[in-house]
């Protein structure tokens, strides 16, 4: 079954992102978890650590051959937790700054927010939503960074350079992402020109994010770095931390995204080429 599922390594990893994706898509457009009490798409998630689990097995490889690696969780979480604190900071305060330009008053909220690209917001108070949503960021990262970084990019990197395979397990990460705005085409709150363009943007933006978390997994030997900065992005800064003003919550949250990825990809893409120059002087 190993030989079989590497001897087309590209085959192997589209077949089990359409199976994941599938299940992601049945969940948001027919279940629509996150119109729930629970207010998150989080069966998708549980089911690809179980496909995960699974292939693994099929692959007679570990849960550290994929990066969750015993030693050190704790130095790659500091690390991941540092960068997101660095790029976000610099994010907010830009985002602030804005708002403030343009006469608003500003204060910063902390309560259960999903993320909408309608501008729709619920709020949830509460300390049971609160444990929910970092419980469900948790799994999310764990599963996201497991399947693409850790099990994609390991299956592909056994008949691909590097290179390679950074790059396709980012462009699966960006189509992930699309199932957001078909789920609002077809409620009827984006046109068809919103939803290329918002697809687009999706697939840009999260393949940037892919091939910035598989550098820190080839930079560091583990998913830890990774999954924490992927954490912070997903629960604090977008979920739990919120900018308000008189017109709204998080006007500018878009802006403060595209600043904090772009900024934490351009430290991150520093640090490759310093180490791959240090390591050819060496």
């Amino acid at each position: 079954m190993k030989a079989k599922l590497l001897t087309n390594t590209k085959k192997t990893c589209v077949l089990i992102f359409l199976l994941l994706l599938l299940v992601h898509a049945i969940e948001a457009i027919v279940l629509r978890m996150d119109e729930t009490v629970f207010a998150e798409n989080f069966i998708n998630k549980v089911f690809g650590i179980i496909v995960m689990a699974i292939v693994l097995k099929m692959l007679d490889w570990g849960w550290n051959d994929i990066g969750f690696s015993r030693k050190g969780p704790g130095k790659g979480i500091l690390t991941g937790f540092s960068l997101a604190v660095v790029s976000f900071l610099i994010a907010f305060l830009a985002e602030i700054f804005i708002l403030m330009k343009q006469g608003n008053h500003i204060r910063i909220g902390f309560f259960v927010t999903g993320f909408s690209l309608t501008g729709d917001t619920v709020i949830n108070n509460g300390i049971g939503f609160i444990l929910m949503c970092i419980f469900f960021n948790i799994i999310n990262v764990i599963m996201e960074e497991g399947i693409f970084r850790g099990l994609f990019y390991g299956i592909l990197r056994t008949d691909h350079s590097m290179k390679i395979s950074i790059l396709i397990q980012a462009l699966f990460f960006g189509l992930w992402h699309v199932v957001t705005p078909l789920h609002n085409l077809i409620d009827g709150d984006m046109n068809y020109a919103s939803f290329a363009g918002m697809s687009i943007g999706y697939i840009i933006l999260a393949g940037l994010m892919g091939i910035k978390w598989g550098l820190l997994y080839r930079m560091t030997g583990n998913l830890y770095v990774g999954m924490t900065d992927h954490f912070c992005n997903n629960c604090i800064a977008t979920n739990l931390l919120h900018v308000v003003t008189d017109n709204g919550i998080d006007e500018l949250m878009i802006v403060r995204v595209l600043i904090a990825q772009m900024l934490s990809f351009f430290i991150v893409f520093v640090l490759w080429k310093k180490k791959r120059n240090d390591g050819a002087k060496s």
